[in-house]
């Protein structure tokens, strides 16, 4: 049980929550805080102009609403924004925002009765995820669209996804008992505005991306191994003299990966004796290609970027992203711009840049060892058939370069491209869920693209016969996905081992980790 409402929440725990279906628990002294505020709100109002409460939105805040509308007020909020379009959002998605969106409320600075928190926190963890859209908030006053879709479902209408199949809200409540919410002051503006859909698939995403990275510096090590490149551009000497964080872990996480390899050759054996130095010219590269050469430097900012991603969006998690804010404990109503996405709209573009360039390293390597001009180690496009005849690799690089030429689009900035809406009223937005969903895709495509790797370093080490000179963490990876992806010299089709490799990456924790203490 993971408890919400007391302490911050980290992403270990909303992982937990998330991808590990670890139920959730209300603490009780959060629950009598929300309590404590609903109260406040109730009595605060009652003589006062409040935005959301007795007026209209947005815009049409200039107009009251009477005193026997306010409630319907509410549901016409929730019905009216329940407008998304697109591909619905997966129900892995569709937690996360749960989650957020839960989270946030737990905080107890948005007026709203414990009903609410209480289905929310029933949903997750009888794994009820109500149907969402991808399309729909521009991530100014929140992500209204989206969560006008979970507060539909709160009310008993709708739908949502239960053991895979989408039924009305209505049937999964009446069969499981659930009661849906009943609106008592603002719960429709309350779970609306917040930035709660971009913040969980946010969250997702860094949680993707740290193991897409690792994987990176995983099959850059083998990319290194295989090609039996020489040690020192990842040693403990060269990096530290360059004083970022990012660079000497992944550079740490190098040598732990290549521990006890013997095809890595050390500079010092091999062209700092006076032997192996009389020539005028070397066939050996004294150096090699950057993308095998510079995978710290590469790789550093990526990693360095995940941090800075994770720590904004775990405080944009455990904060009050609601509009106005309902302060019991000075006696007052803030309103302001709490919803307003541009924390995670920003953070969300840095990654997906980061790991757009991850992705082109791997492709970089990839054609290395593709392109026997470079390598002048194995054959072209590492063909273990007959040259002319067959073909090796050669039509999984066309998938691995257009889906990187992807990316590279796909990178644009959402966090710079506002379009005012609203009749002006939001006349600068994050476009922050368009942002996430974006990263999202990018952080797909690259699985897919390491995966196209991953199969052509296998390949390459077959060619070679040189299993037993792996190092043990990168012979034990050979092994894994040989059992997935066996050694091929006749042509067939690969896409569904492309797709067995991918999710094999994506489901796997690698040997070496940034979690592990690393040399």
């Amino acid at each position: 049980m993971i408890p919400l409402g007391q302490t911050t929440l980290s992403l270990d725990d909303f992982s937990g929550i998330v991808f590990k279906q670890k139920n959730i628990v209300l603490d009780g002294s959060a629950l009598q805080k929300i309590e404590t505020n609903f109260r406040f709100l109730q009595e605060f109002s009652s003589d006062k102009l409040i935005y959301g409460i007795n007026t209209g939105f947005g815009p049409m805040a200039q107009y009251k609403v009477k005193e026997e509308d306010l409630l319907k007020l509410q549901y016409n909020l929730i019905r009216s924004h329940s407008s998304g379009s697109g591909e619905l959002l997966s129900p892995l998605l569709v937690k996360a925002l749960m989650t957020a969106r839960l989270n946030s409320l737990m905080q107890a600075f948005s007026g709203v009765h414990i009903d609410v928190v209480e289905i929310l926190a029933t949903l997750i963890n009888k794994n009820i995820t109500p149907c969402i859209f991808e399309h729909g908030g521009v991530g100014a006053s929140g992500d209204l669209v989206q969560l006008a879709h979970l507060a539909l479902v709160l009310i008993g209408e709708g739908e949502v996804i239960f053991e895979d199949k989408i039924y009305p809200t209505s049937e999964i409540f009446k069969r499981l008992a659930i009661k849906p919410l009943s609106v008592h002051v603002r719960e429709g503006i309350a779970i609306l505005n917040g930035t709660s859909a971009m913040t969980g698939i946010g969250l997702v995403n860094i949680l993707h991306a740290q193991k897409l990275l690792e994987w990176s510096a995983m099959l850059s090590a083998m990319t290194n191994e295989v090609v039996e490149a020489y040690d020192d551009h990842y040693s403990y000497e060269l990096n530290i003299v360059k004083h970022h964080i990012g660079q000497n872990r992944v550079a740490a996480m190098f040598r732990d990966i290549l521990k006890d390899s013997k095809m890595i050759r050390n500079r010092t054996e091999h062209l700092y004796q006076a032997d192996n130095i009389g020539h005028d010219v070397f066939e050996d590269k004294v150096q090699e290609y950057y993308s095998l050469r510079c995978v710290s430097q590469v790789l550093g900012p990526v990693y360095d970027t995940i941090s800075q991603a994770e720590k904004i969006l775990i405080d944009e998690l455990n904060s009050v992203n609601d509009n106005p804010v309902i302060d019991h404990v000075n006696k007052n109503i803030f309103h302001g711009g709490n919803f307003h996405g541009d924390y995670v709209s920003l953070e969300m573009d840095k990654l997906k840049i980061a790991i757009t360039k991850l992705s082109m390293l791997s492709e970089r390597q990839l054609n290395y060892l593709l392109n026997e001009k470079l390598n002048q180690k194995f054959p072209p496009f590492v063909n273990l058939g007959v040259l002319g005849l067959n073909f090796g690799m050669q039509g999984m690089q066309f998938t691995a370069t257009s889906t990187v030429a992807e990316n590279q689009t796909l990178s644009f900035p959402m966090y710079v491209h506002s379009i005012p809406n609203n009749n002006d009223n939001q006349d600068i937005v994050s476009m922050g869920c368009n942002a996430a969903l974006m990263t999202k895709k990018v952080i797909d495509n690259s699985f897919q693209v390491l995966a196209i790797q991953l199969m052509t370093i296998l390949q390459a080490i077959d060619h070679l016969d040189c299993q037993e000179k792996l190092a043990p963490h990168t012979h034990q990876l050979y092994t894994a996905v040989r059992k997935i992806f066996p050694k091929f010299i006749e042509d067939t089709p690969k896409y569904k081992d492309l797709q067995k490799v991918s999710s094999f990456l994506q489901t796997t924790e690698p040997a070496v980790s940034f979690k592990t203490k690393a040399s």
